[in-house]
């Protein structure tokens, strides 16, 4: 956008990006709970015994907090390569 063509400055947006996807899709998981839509990972849902019901029924258990602390994981991943 700037104009900047530097190969670490596209790599740091490239991470910037992707952590902010994450966020967006987790902030976003109530709203679409409440449609009946779940759009996280089902690897690691099913890593933690978790389903798209328990979501939408909006349980709070601690394999439920487990999946939630995975993904974020991953958000703080991509901003520890930016840094």
């Amino acid at each position: 956008i700037l104009g900047v063509r530097d190969i670490h400055a596209d790599h740091a947006a490239s991470h910037i990006g992707k952590a902010q996807g994450i966020v967006t899709c987790l902030r976003a998981t109530p709203y679409h709970c409440t449609r009946r839509k779940v759009f996280l990972p089902m690897d690691i849902c099913m890593l933690h015994g978790v389903s798209q019901e328990d979501f939408i029924r909006g349980k709070q258990e601690k394999n439920v907090r487990d999946v939630i602390y995975d993904i974020t994981s991953q958000a703080h991943i991509h901003l520890e390569h930016v840094r």
